[in-house]
């Protein structure tokens, strides 16, 4: 992973102390607190070492709770999809969209009586504060300009090595926030022609009757009476068993075959949201347009509010660069959005970022209309299965991250329903089963995971002269940068950012000095 990124370093700037913004979740005017960094790009991998030590980002801009002191603490938490079974109420989920699909059916009944349905978006109250702060704090021309007047386009030689890194690269960086290299951009099909990528391959209705024939008669037979049947392209292994209790697959629940008569028809697109594809420019203001319904009618916001500077810098931008290695989705690394079409309309957008060992769920939103649906759950079940798509032809992809894990806020804790899952700790940055953190986030809402007292962070900053800095037009470490420092204040500030993103983070990324 290392090699992709050499030459197309990271660039960030720590913003020094902790900020104080008003708490999405208990809503205390000043009582969530976090470290932050603006982004102006980032590599996956680096962005994936981070999230692995608790941070997050918002747009481009990436924080990490104080965790021992902020008002309700966040956990990272992660779903492991390849031993993931749906739970009674995640069928029915699905089986309730079968049917409006098949059907048209409508759910009787009030919809929040489904778990989960009262939030179905991801953890991102506190994120919506953080907004307000970029505008007033990092906005990036504001910024660009003031970094950009102190570069001037010639190369300097990293100090201890034979690698150059051109300022003009950083620069264009710093201006823009996207790759200045070339890059061959995987563009999806257009509509009605092509694979979808997040679908299985299709299959023709004769070949699906036929196994549904196999089955039916799998089920009736004493076991064994057919052994050595198989269906129509499937493997052996995978048939299924003579057991008619056997319960269903997460994908059999997902793409069971529809009616031709089916009332609807639902699409799932994946668009790169960064840099925009053409497909994502074509349905940006649909795309906006569903948004804004949703954060008037879902959070209240006035129409003023949900602006689409709002929209761009808070869902499209985002640092994290294109990465298309030959071992790696056919889709490549980065940001991107997972579009649900009906009947050829946007009914909801899931926007999520595929890194080297993961998929990470930023945010959803969509068309209250369907809310009946319960679409948080559906998104929810079908990046999984995303997930678990992308395992089989990139088998390090292997992890679902759902954000954060909120323990103290009710309506926050129902990402521990996806199991098996895991926390991070916020000390020691193992992860740990969620059914071993419970108990004791019941008793205290900050909590250490790691049950050994001596454990330590193995990834801690150890060597903090080796950081890379980059002032005044060069690229040097740390150890030469701190020689020619006068305020003492700005050692503690890049004592704190190495110790927060890691000694491996560290070493990759161009701290940004002024």
């Amino acid at each position: 992973m290392a090699s992709w990124s050499a030459h197309s370093p990271s660039i960030v700037e720590y913003f020094e102390g902790e900020d104080f913004y008003r708490c999405g979740y208990c809503k205390n005017e000043a009582g969530s607190r976090s470290h932050g960094m603006w982004a102006h790009s980032m590599t996956v991998q680096d962005y994936q070492d981070l999230i692995d030590r608790g941070w997050r980002r918002s747009g481009k801009y990436v924080y990490k709770p104080v965790m021992d002191q902020t008002c309700c603490p966040q956990y990272t938490i992660r779903c492991r999809p390849l031993l993931f079974q749906p739970s009674k109420s995640h069928k029915k989920v699905l089986k309730k969209m079968l049917k409006f699909l098949a059907k048209g059916e409508i759910s009787k009944g009030s919809f929040e009586d489904e778990p989960m349905d009262s939030t179905m978006e991801d953890a991102v109250g506190g994120d919506f504060a953080l907004i307000n702060k970029l505008d007033l704090k990092c906005d990036l021309k504001t910024l660009s300009s003031d970094l950009k007047a102190s570069i001037e386009k010639k190369s300097s030689k990293k100090e201890g090595s034979n690698e150059l890194i051109d300022p003009q690269v950083i620069e264009e960086k710093l201006g823009s926030g996207e790759p200045s290299h070339s890059i061959k951009v995987h563009r999806g099909p257009k509509p009605g022609k092509g694979a979808d990528l997040s679908k299985p391959p299709c299959r023709k209705a004769k070949e699906m009757r036929k196994e549904r024939r196999q089955l039916k008669l799998r089920q009736q037979a004493p076991a064994g009476a057919f052994e050595g049947l198989q269906a129509p392209g499937q493997p052996a292994s995978s048939l299924p068993k003579a057991k008619s209790n056997q319960p269903k697959s997460l994908e059999d629940l997902i793409f069971e075959s529809s009616p031709e008569n089916a009332s609807h028809k639902l699409e799932v697109r994946v668009v790169r949201s960064s840099p925009p594809s053409p497909q994502f420019k074509a349905t940006f203001q649909e795309s906006y347009q569903v948004y804004k319904r949703y954060q008037m009618v879902i959070h209240k916001d006035p129409p003023d509010k949900p602006t689409v500077s709002q929209f761009t810098r808070f869902l499209c931008s985002s640092p994290l660069e294109a990465e298309h290695p030959a071992n790696g989705p056919e889709c490549g690394y980065g940001s991107f959005h997972q579009q649900y079409w009906l009947d050829g309309k946007i009914i909801a957008v899931g926007v999520i970022d595929i890194l080297p060992y993961c998929v990470s769920s930023v945010y959803l939103y969509y068309d209250p209309d369907y809310s009946f649906l319960s679409l948080g759950v559906y998104s929810a079940l079908r990046e999984i299965a995303f997930t678990r798509q992308l395992h089989e032809r990139t088998s390090q992809v292997s992890y679902y991250y759902m954000g954060f894990y909120i323990h103290s806020c009710p309506k926050m804790k129902y990402k521990g329903q996806y199991r098996p899952s895991d926390l991070l700790c916020p000390e020691t940055y193992i992860w740990v089963p969620i059914e071993q953190c419970l108990p004791s986030l019941d008793n205290s809402k900050y909590c250490r995971f790691n049950q050994d007292p001596q454990a330590v962070d193995e990834g801690r900053s150890k060597e903090p002269d080796r950081l890379r800095v980059f002032h005044k037009k060069s690229v040097m470490p740390y150890g030469v940068y701190k020689n020619h420092q006068k305020d003492s204040s700005e050692e503690a500030t890049v004592l704190q950012y190495a110790s927060l993103v890691g000694q491996k983070c560290s070493e990759r990324m161009l701290l940004f000095r002024n």
